[in-house]
């Protein structure tokens, strides 16, 4: 199933996410309501509001902006570092998904969020999200050509249950080339970011090693499976 605007606005994940196995702790929409409200010292979004892309949100943002702009974060890389057992995995063959973990920095996707539409785009951002504790919401500076902004972005819980420490980039692409859950395929999701950071001119070593290296094992897998028995 596709990522849309409108099934993160009925519930689809949610609904997704409380199917999972035991364990899995997804947040009440007290808590969202909660974590969204803590961003802002009223409570509430006071003007516009600028949200840092770095995976999916760029090329399937989901959510209505006014304006966007390629920037810089300092102090975070973007790692394939949060375990996927629904989405784009399950509990048997999870995949990985992207998050922002320290060190280093990110090159990514500015967007402004109009202030009358701050408060509804924001909680389907939140519903897209923040379904649990993985993700960590902070304000970040961002580097823009136009000047800097500052920014709502998603960082790695690191004390999270399915926060991914070291890992082997050959290891991390067997694992994506082979994971596939209810929003598809794991290389699709890491394909469609390099594709759209190119067409961006954003340079990524990590993302291009990690690609052709999950291009290699798709390619060892299909090669096995087909394999006379």
């Amino acid at each position: 199933m596709t990522l849309t605007r409108e099934n993160i606005r009925n519930g689809f994940i949610r609904k997704m996410m409380e199917e999972a196995p035991p364990g899995f702790r997804v947040l009440s929409e007290e808590e969202l309501e909660g974590s969204l409200a803590g961003m802002f010292p009223t409570g509430r979004p006071d003007g516009d509001v600028w949200l840092f892309g770095y995976g999916s949100l760029i090329w399937n943002p989901a959510f209505h902006f006014a304006e966007r702009r390629i920037g810089t974060v300092r102090g975070l890389h973007r790692r394939f570092c949060l375990w996927s057992t629904m989405g784009r995995g399950t509990p048997e063959r999870p995949g990985l998904m992207l998050a922002l973990d320290r060190g280093g920095s990110c090159r990514g996707v500015a967007f402004r969020i109009e202030s009358g539409q701050a408060d509804e785009e924001l909680r389907i951002v939140w519903r897209r999200e923040m379904v649990s504790h993985a993700y960590i919401p902070r304000w970040v500076n961002v580097e823009t050509a136009d000047g800097p902004v500052r920014a709502i972005t998603f960082t790695i819980n690191r004390q999270h249950e399915r926060y991914v420490g070291r890992m082997d980039d050959g290891e991390a692409a067997g694992v994506i080339a082979a994971a596939s859950g209810r929003i598809g395929r794991c290389a699709e999701y890491l394909e469609n970011t390099v594709q759209h950071l190119h067409e961006l001119k954003i340079a990524d070593r990590y993302m291009e090693r990690l690609l052709y290296l999950t291009r290699q094992a798709c390619g060892e897998q299909s090669a096995q499976e087909n394999s006379p028995k």
